[in-house]
């Protein structure tokens, strides 16, 4: 009797490869909103290196030949809201890649324009890009407007020429970009380097930016009239004995394919820090693997910063901790890795430069397909530097910043006291970091139940 073969469960998002001759699309016949007769959209699910999973849309109408591109998110809305503050210097910042959602709101400070949120549908354009569909929407009903309303012509006409002038980078300029959902990003020109020109930052929602994403807590939603009343779970009789010493396990979504898969979670405690969950998620479908740590004693009351001289192999196989609000950075590289790239790890100093490694010649740049030859030699030359360090062949120093204080690194002395190599410092927060911690609307929270 001959064994059935199981189907392997297929990724639902797949990377976008030229040379697939079977890129999956979906057709659907939808109504052209230029003539009012039937054209076809194009679906194709799939995901971006460095940034998620989307959903691309393209419709075509072979009746009045009415075309339009499309991209929304194929994924979960992101923890906390984005903001990137873009100073455009030079031609190269005009030719930036930026992918946008429909919650992207963009302000120019220098003109005194702005682009709200849910204006305009998401999409994969350039700075210049956005400059020019500015240009081409205040320009749509000019001559009508000369004849009706020539004194808003003519101020439209001197505003256009300032577009103009910024897209031709008369003088410097800067772009602020604000997403609540998170799923926002701008091309960085100099990666895998630090992007001196632009900043990034997370802020944490409001509840009114959370209900207008459809977002609501389980006190919102059983306090709502409307909502159906569900029954409260028994009380839990499992002991915190019994807790950490299993391994719990729960349905999930793959982070890299949205396929369904499982993941393991274990609370444990490192030595001479404090109790974290280990969560390990193993994909069927597209082989992913991910393990992730988060702390599991909440916030500290300040800030922590650890640096590290890695000089031999010894530095290399020190244990580390990077939660997942911790940034960090190797000055000798020019690289800053934000808190998201790598999400919570518990590993050795040479995994984590292996893990960015790894990650950086799997996915290589954010468009494989039309990355430059220039930029395919950087990275490679980048890649070189970071296996000189794992070789010890090259001295650098590690640099972690956890606004949180949720990070560590080992010391080499026996009684866990610094190393010469080793140095920690401790420091006041800025308002600007509790807001991404989410620790001034508890304050707020705590103050107005008070």
């Amino acid at each position: 009797m001959e064994k059935q073969e199981i189907e392997k469960p297929q990724p639902l998002f797949k990377a976008l490869d030229a040379d697939d001759p079977d890129p999956e699309t979906t057709e659907i016949e939808s109504l052209c909103l230029n003539c009012g007769d039937n054209g076809i959209t194009r679906l194709l699910l799939t995901k971006i290196p460095f940034y998620k999973e989307v959903v691309l849309m393209s419709f075509e109408c072979e009746h009045c030949g009415f075309k339009n591109n499309e991209i929304q998110q194929g994924g979960q809305f992101e923890e906390k809201g984005v903001r990137i503050t873009l100073h455009v210097n030079e031609p190269r910042d005009l030719n930036r890649q930026v992918i946008k959602s429909d919650y992207s709101s963009i302000k120019i400070p220098e003109i005194d324009f702005e682009i709200p949120s849910q204006s305009q549908k998401g999409e994969v354009t350039t700075v210049e890009g956005i400059l020019e569909r500015v240009c081409i929407a205040l320009t749509q009903d000019q001559d009508q407007r000369r004849e009706e309303n020539p004194e808003i012509a003519e101020n439209i006409d001197r505003f256009v020429e300032k577009i103009v002038g910024l897209k031709s980078l008369d003088s410097p300029f800067k772009m602020i970009f604000e997403d609540i959902s998170g799923n926002l990003f701008v091309e960085n020109p100099d990666h895998p380097h630090k992007d001196h020109n632009c900043e990034t930052s997370l802020f944490v929602r409001s509840t009114e930016q959370n209900h207008l994403l459809g977002l609501y807590t389980q006190q919102e939603i059983a306090s709502d009239d409307t909502a159906p009343s569900l029954p409260l779970p028994a009380p839990s009789q499992v002991k915190l004995e019994d807790f950490e010493s299993e391994v719990l396990q729960f349905p999930t979504n793959c982070p890299e394919c949205a396929a369904p898969c499982d993941t393991n979670m274990k609370l444990t405690k490192i030595p001479h820090f404090k109790e974290v969950v280990i969560m390990a998620t193993n994909c069927d479908a597209c082989g992913h693997r991910t393990n992730e740590v988060k702390a599991g004693g909440g916030i500290e009351e300040l800030g922590l910063r650890l640096s590290v001289k890695v000089t031999d192999s010894d530095d290399l196989k020190r244990d580390i901790l990077k939660s997942e609000t911790c940034s960090l950075e190797v000055p000798e590289l020019d690289l800053e890795v934000g808190p998201a790239a790598l999400g919570g790890r518990f590993t050795t100093v040479e995994g984590l430069l292996c893990a960015i490694r790894d990650q950086l010649a799997e996915k290589g740049g954010m468009f494989t397909d039309s990355e430059t030859f220039s930029a395919r030699g950087k990275m490679a030359q980048f890649l070189e530097r970071i296996d000189a360090i794992v070789k010890g062949q090259t001295q650098v120093t590690l640099v972690l910043d956890d606004p949180a204080g949720n990070s560590y690194i080992q010391s080499l002395n026996d009684d866990n006291s610094l190393d010469d190599r080793l140095t920690v410092s401790k420091y006041e927060r800025t308002h600007e970091q509790n807001d991404d911690l989410g620790l001034n609307d508890m304050k707020t929270e705590n103050y107005e139940e008070s």
